[in-house]
């Protein structure tokens, strides 16, 4: 590049550029351009605002607990146990009532074991011999139940047979009964009780706020009363897609899930929770390993002291309660922007942050001997000012009091009351 070169590219970063309008007389072109604009005006109103609320403050931080209780009471008349009354101390772990809960429908009981030797049960690999240099004394048989003794134990003159373990028997039977064990459990009822909060709004709620107490002791949830927390337990099963006797036998995970998707805006007894239900295993799976089930025992000693136990294979329906949802929220918007006082609203929605600069001052007072003169509590409330520091308006602002619960707003003064 030449001197002359480098002197024009200098000389025209001072050039100025602007902008030529050319007004094109066409109609067409013209009403292709309105029609344009008026597709994003509408696409605005009437997707992002009507539709998806886009004026709201959204919160989605749900904070959630729950907590449920099982009810019903089954019998049972087995040779094993004898006549047996089942509550729910018996059947639902844990029971502390988590969102996470197993019922037992279906067992295998093994009673009386005791440790001492016996043969392994035959179709483990690792079990079979065919003499008793097979069987290495001390040695655990893999994805067995015992440790090996060293002798090979075959049956009459068979050739090959299995390992004589140390272990609790007699081992555990593999058969399993033809119908759920506890039969009467699709007759169970599940109580879900769940509190919510939204902490940006700090907005509160639960599945219990019915006026009617006498309500939940005769409700069950169902497609005339959705808001019941009372679910029958085989109605569960039937609306996940599945069907109780085949989930009671093998095992199985339902999910529950309450969705909270609530306009803070409406009164806070417009906020409720909807419930779905799903399968969560695989139920189309055939594998070994299908269904839910897990081992526990109970153990006793006799009148010799002897330890022995009564072991249980239980099959039964897990459930997981899941809880999501999201709070919206419009009141923010007219107190900063759309009322007549909103520059008032605005200095004390931002105020929080001079108050962090004038603490550190009262810090230094205080320090220095000066004291201090009022005392606010700390601690920011939905507009960024101490929850326990009353909003004082200008006298021409004030008008009505607050009927809406549980949001910690000052908007429904501003507003249209809420019919209750």
């Amino acid at each position: 590049m030449g001197q002359a070169g480098c002197k024009g590219l200098c000389l025209s970063l001072f050039d100025y550029k602007t902008e030529k309008y050319v007004i094109a007389k066409n109609k067409k072109v013209g009403l292709l351009y309105r029609l344009l604009q008026a597709s994003i005006l509408a696409y605005l109103v009437v997707w992002v605002f009507l539709i998806k609320k886009g004026y709201q403050d959204v919160d989605t931080s749900l904070q959630s607990a729950v907590i449920t209780k099982v009810k019903g009471v089954a019998f049972t008349n087995t040779s094993d146990l004898g006549q047996r009354i089942w509550d729910v101390a018996d059947y639902v772990i844990p029971a502390q009532g988590e969102n996470v809960f197993f019922v037992v429908t279906n067992l295998i009981v093994t009673p009386n074991q005791r440790q001492n030797v016996c043969a392994e049960n035959e179709g483990i690999p690792d079990g079979a011999c065919s003499k008793d240099s097979d069987c290495h004394a001390g040695e655990a048989v893999t994805a067995g139940n015992g440790v090996k003794t060293g002798r090979c134990l075959r049956r009459e003159n068979l050739a090959r047979g299995t390992c004589e373990i140390f272990a609790w028997c007699p081992l555990e039977t593999s058969s399993r009964p033809e119908e759920p064990f506890l039969k009467e459990a699709e007759d169970f009822t599940i109580f879900i009780k769940n509190h919510i909060r939204f902490p940006k709004f700090n907005f509160s709620n639960n599945v219990m706020d019915v006026k009617d107490r006498s309500f939940l002791k005769s409700c069950h949830f169902g497609p005339k009363n959705h808001y019941c927390p009372i679910f029958r337990l085989g109605s569960v099963i039937r609306w996940a897609g599945s069907d109780f006797q085949d989930i009671a036998l093998e095992g199985g995970v339902i999910g529950i899930n309450i969705e909270w998707n609530c306009d803070l805006d409406k009164a806070a007894s417009e906020c409720h929770p909807h419930y779905s239900f799903s399968r969560l295993d695989n139920k189309l799976s055939k594998s070994v390993s299908s269904g839910y089930n897990f081992r526990f025992a109970r153990y006793y000693r006799d009148a010799a002291g002897v330890e022995f136990r009564t072991l249980m294979k239980a099959y039964g329906i897990r459930f997981d309660v899941m809880v999501n949802g999201k709070g919206a929220f419009f009141c923010d918007l007219v107190l900063i922007y759309l009322i007549k006082k909103r520059e008032f609203y605005r200095d004390k929605k931002y105020e929080e942050v001079r108050g962090l600069e004038d603490s550190s001052q009262e810090a230094e007072d205080e320090a220095s001997g000066l004291g201090l003169s009022e005392q606010l509590t700390s601690g920011p409330g939905l507009l960024g000012m101490p929850e326990q520091q009353e909003l004082q308006e200008p006298p021409e602002a004030k008008r009505g009091s607050s009927s809406q619960k549980g949001n910690g707003s000052v908007c429904p003064q501003l507003l249209e009351p809420h019919s209750t």
